[in-house]
């Protein structure tokens, strides 16, 4: 067999070999957008639905508060930071429905798995972006003026 004949034996062995080299390439790329968390990522229709009955609702919103103030985010929540969560369980309350809300849904989504985890009643996530590029309305709030020291000699 010719150093030719070699060659191109090889590329078309290598090219029907697509169950290692391709398949290889392709599964990390799909787990890299595999959810991290278990929690059902609600659509805008759903968190409106879930919105017309505040009295049974509890927004857990576990975002930075920079982030709520640059980006908005639901009327009425409950603002714990996802790094504080865990520590924060024992005054939650078990009597209302939560929705956790971040930007995409992603530390949303693990805040509803670690609240279903401790026997919370979790709808699902939210990411208040998603929900306003969904046609979703946010609610900004402006943060208030800082406050200066009162000048002395005005005394």
């Amino acid at each position: 067999m010719n150093t030719r004949s070699l060659l191109l034996s090889s590329a078309l062995a290598f090219a029907l070999m697509p169950t290692t080299h391709a398949a290889q390439g392709a599964e990390p790329a799909e787990e890299a957008h595999a959810p991290a968390f278990k929690a059902h990522v609600l659509s805008r229709d759903e968190l409106d639905q879930l919105l017309k009955h505040p009295e049974t609702l509890l927004i857990i919103d576990v975002r930075r508060p920079d982030e709520i103030t640059a980006i908005g985010g639901l009327p009425v929540y409950l603002s714990i930071q996802a790094g504080d969560l865990q520590d924060s369980l024992a005054w939650i309350p078990k009597d209302r429905t939560i929705v956790t809300l971040s930007n995409h849904a992603a530390r949303a989504g693990k805040a509803a798995d670690l609240l279903s985890s401790h026997g919370f009643k979790v709808a699902g996530a939210a990411g208040a972006q998603t929900y306003e590029k969904d046609g979703g309305t946010l609610t900004r709030i402006s943060p208030p003026a800082p406050t200066t020291a009162a000048n002395p000699s005005a005394h």
